[in-house]
């Protein structure tokens, strides 16, 4: 359907509010407006409201469909993906994930086994649609001298493809060794890394945190933390980091995952908490799919009572940027997923109500995560801009949303791309003990 080469007009097509820059129409009540574009170049030369009589002959009718910019997804884990075969969860718990997952990294992740799973979850991400990705990288020694330099063949490998960005990740007492860690931030800063650490409610946290923002002040880095992961409401670590924000003066984009505990937390502690954290202007990103699998897991296989994400229609309505993104995947912090971010948003939409209305919360997947990347130009459709976007069967939400959408079409640079999936039996023989 889509040309794989020149230049082309796609008319009868359906853009959102939200993802669109420039066209001028009127739009339905869930944001969406039929439109013609024109690609040329690898560029969209033009975007307009749909006229019948204007298209050109040769033009493609898509009778409505949606049309998405690539997705951008903010929170990725992808040297660890792709290990629940070989050491699984045992039992579903973040405590079983941790220590699964560190049993694994100092048996398993030579250059070779990261390098070839990155590149394995870098080829489903592609194919699904994404266009930037973050990713954290386990960096307690001496793992930070294996991954960063695979992490940097990696990002060459897929440049042009999928703009790929690294933060560092260890628990905050990784901070206390400050030689260590100062090398540590140095070597972020070579790779243009982002600085990044696991709070946990430590006697010395604001401490250590200040450590982080001097750090990262030092470097020029931008910071992402992970925070609050869990079902403790002392747990106020997000809180903190803004705190810390604020004093040190920072200047820098930071991005808080999870903050799983404010939703457990009194209204009035929220609200000082949502206060501090819109004045420091912090970004959060929740994790949907991860989170609603590990959080309120219980020990005696009961029904968990809560969905384990973070108040980000609260967040929303006070200007704090909110994203949502993939997390994990199949290793033992999450069993499934494909680094698919319609999949994801088909959950957050379902387990954080992005709908009646639906508003802008289409931008957590592209261009709230994109400006926090500092990626200019992605996340959005406008004239002039890259040709990179999705062609779905859908033309409205709920047949968006309702199945895989596997047959989408992705077009990169005006090109559509070949989505062949990777097979799981590439990876079999590391998974060979």
């Amino acid at each position: 359907m889509i040309p794989t080469s020149g230049s082309y007009h796609l008319t009868n097509v359906r853009l959102h509010r939200s993802l669109t820059s420039g066209l001028a129409t009127t739009y339905d009540t869930d944001g969406f407006a039929l439109a013609d574009i024109a690609v040329a170049d690898g560029k969209l030369s033009s975007i307009a409201a749909h006229k019948k009589s204007k298209a050109p002959a040769t033009a493609i009718d898509l009778a409505g469909r949606i049309i998405l910019p690539c997705f951008v997804d903010c929170h990725t884990h992808i040297d660890k993906g792709h290990i629940w075969p070989r050491k699984p969860n045992p039992d579903g718990s973040f405590i079983g994930a941790l220590n699964a997952t560190g049993a694994d990294r100092a048996a398993r992740w030579s250059a070779e086994d990261v390098a070839r799973r990155m590149d394995f979850s870098l080829c489903s991400a592609y194919a699904h649609g994404t266009r930037a990705l973050r990713t954290h990288l386990d960096s307690v020694p001496p793992q930070e001298e294996i991954s960063w330099p695979v992490f940097e063949a990696m990002r060459e490998k897929w440049r042009g493809r999928i703009e790929l960005q690294a933060a560092c990740l260890l628990g905050i007492e990784g901070v206390r060794d400050r030689k260590w860690f100062e090398r540590l931030a140095k070597r972020v800063a070579a790779a243009k890394g982002v600085l990044g650490v696991v709070t946990y409610m430590v006697p010395d946290l604001e401490e250590l945190l200040d450590k982080v923002f001097a750090e990262a002040n030092k470097h020029g880095l931008d910071l992402d933390f992970h925070a609050d992961e869990t079902d403790d409401i002392a747990a106020i670590s997000l809180k903190k980091i803004a705190e810390a924000a604020l004093w040190n003066g920072f200047e820098g984009n930071i991005l808080v995952g999870h903050c799983c505990s404010l939703a457990r937390q009194p209204d009035l502690d929220v609200l000082d908490t949502l206060d501090k954290v819109a004045k420091a202007k912090l970004a959060v990103v929740s994790l949907p799919m991860c989170n609603l699998y590990l959080q309120d897991r219980r020990a005696d296989q009961t029904t968990p009572r809560w969905r384990g994400v973070t108040l980000l229609h609260e967040m929303k309505a006070r200007g704090i940027a909110v994203a949502v993104a993939s997390d994990n995947t199949r290793d033992p912090f999450y069993a499934y997923g494909d680094l698919d971010m319609l999949e994801v948003y088909r959950m957050a939409t379902r387990i954080l109500h992005f709908d009646h209305p639906v508003g802008d919360w289409p931008q957590t997947v592209a261009a709230t995560p994109a400006k926090v990347m500092r990626l200019d130009g992605v996340g959005t459709l406008a004239a002039g801009g890259s040709a990179d976007f999705i062609v779905f069967k859908g033309r409205n939400w709920t047949e968006l949303l309702s199945r895989p959408e596997s047959d989408r079409i992705v077009v990169r640079n005006g090109r559509a791309i070949d989505r062949q999936l990777p097979d799981y039996a590439e990876l079999d023989e590391l998974m060979v003990e």
